[in-house]
This record gives C-alpha cells, structure tokens and sequence, in this order.
C-alpha cells in the first residue's frame, strides 16, 4: 500500500497545478487505492465463493455417489435374495423328483419281475400243450 502523499508534496511535484486541481488528482488517488482494495476484496470473496462452490460440488457428487451405492447394494441385496430363494426352490424339486423318481424305479423292479413270472408261466402252458399234442 502507498503513502497517500500531502497537498504539498504535490504542488511540489506539479507546480503549475492549482489548488483545486491537486484536490481531484488526491481524490483519483484515494479512489484508486479504494478500488484496489475493494478490488481485492471481491477477489478474497471470489476465491472464498469458489471455495464454496467447490465444496459444494464436491458434496453433492459424493452424496449422489453414496446414493447410487446404496441403491446398487439394494439391488445386489435383492437379487441374492431372489437367488437363495430360486435355490431352495429348485433343492426342494429336486428332491420331490429324486423321491418320485425312486418310486418309479421301485415299481419297474416289481412290473419287471411280474412279466418275468408271466412269462415263465406263459412258457410252461406253452410247453405242456406242445407235450400234449397241439
């Protein structure tokens, strides 16, 4: 920051000047300084507001950030879910078929020894008719 500088020492330094007219180049000079140091101050805010601005940005990005998170671990959470119960469902056919299924397997057996007893007999008729001339 300058030293304002005196009437005097302006007359000195302009001595074909008036008094009035020294007056106005003392006001630009004070105007100036002023403006300068408004100048700077809106520059300090400026870079504050930015600061701010920043901040903010960087805030909200983050809480969108979070957010989306959170709705990827809702729907992550759902499809587990909905794939633990896909599993239980098809464990519990499973077994319903492997019991169904050992039934069937069972009943084979026994139709399969019926038509073996069937045809022993069948052939044994068959043999005694041919014994017996037919």
């Amino acid at each position: 920051m300058k030293k304002e500088k005196t009437i005097h020492e302006l007359a000195k330094e302009f001595p074909n000047k008036t008094y009035r007219e020294l007056e106005k180049y003392r006001e630009e000079d004070r105007q100036q300084e002023a403006g300068a140091c408004i100048m700077g101050e809106m520059k300090k805010d400026r870079e504050e507001l930015s600061w701010q601005e920043k901040y903010n940005k960087e805030h909200r990005l983050r809480q969108e950030a979070e957010g989306e998170l959170t709705i990827l671990k809702g729907i992550e959470t759902n499809r587990v879910k909905e794939a633990q119960d896909a599993l239980a469902t098809a464990l519990e056919v499973n077994e319903s078929h492997q019991k169904l299924n050992g039934k069937l397997q069972e009943r084979l057996t026994e139709l399969e020894e019926e038509n073996k007893k069937m045809h022993d007999h069948l052939n044994k008729k068959i043999e005694g008719a041919r014994k017996a001339g037919l």
